[in-house]
């Protein structure tokens, strides 16, 4: 039987190196392999968590990596800080909307406009909680409009209290 093998604890940090050079890489796979790796080690082991999600999301392009965006948020939900579990619940938000302008699917503009409309949302929740000299959920909010202005994004005129989200 196929069985994984542990890495050793003493080799974290360079585990943890190579997941994030795998995601400059553009292999996102890899790195989040390296990352669960990690995590079997040390569960609570917060750069691997961090690494992780954005490895998740790096991979919201393509259909398998888009069924992952409910472990991504289980995932932020580990963080200690209540600013970073808003500021990278924005972060999967944010990235669901950028994948969503990648498919040509009717009300697709709605549906992401939708999902950036909730990241902003998360971000202006970090914000207001955000540590001293951090201004990064203002620049993810500021890259949101710019996002929403570029494609002329806009609610759905059907139900104004209806949050399309069927992403099908």
């Amino acid at each position: 039987m196929l069985e994984l093998k542990p890495v050793t604890k003493d080799l974290i940090p360079n585990a943890l190196n190579k997941a994030n050079h795998y995601r400059l890489l553009n292999e996102p796979w890899q790195a989040e392999s390296i990352c669960r790796d990690i995590l079997q080690v040390d569960s609570t082991h917060k750069p691997a968590i961090l690494c992780m999600i954005l490895a998740i999301t790096d991979q919201f392009e393509n259909e398998k990596g888009r069924a992952k965006s409910e472990e991504a948020k289980e995932l932020c939900t580990q963080l200690n800080s209540k600013f970073e579990q808003k500021y990278y619940q924005g972060i999967i938000a944010e990235r669901l909307g950028k994948t969503a302008l990648l498919r040509n699917t009717p009300r697709i503009k709605y549906i992401a406009y939708e999902y950036f409309i909730n990241a902003m949302d998360y971000f202006e929740d970090a914000e207001k909680i955000q540590p001293k000299g951090n201004q990064d959920a203002v620049l993810r909010w500021n890259a949101c409009i710019r996002r929403i202005k570029e494609f002329d994004l806009k609610r759905s005129p059907d139900d104004n209290s209806f949050q399309p989200f069927l992403d099908v």
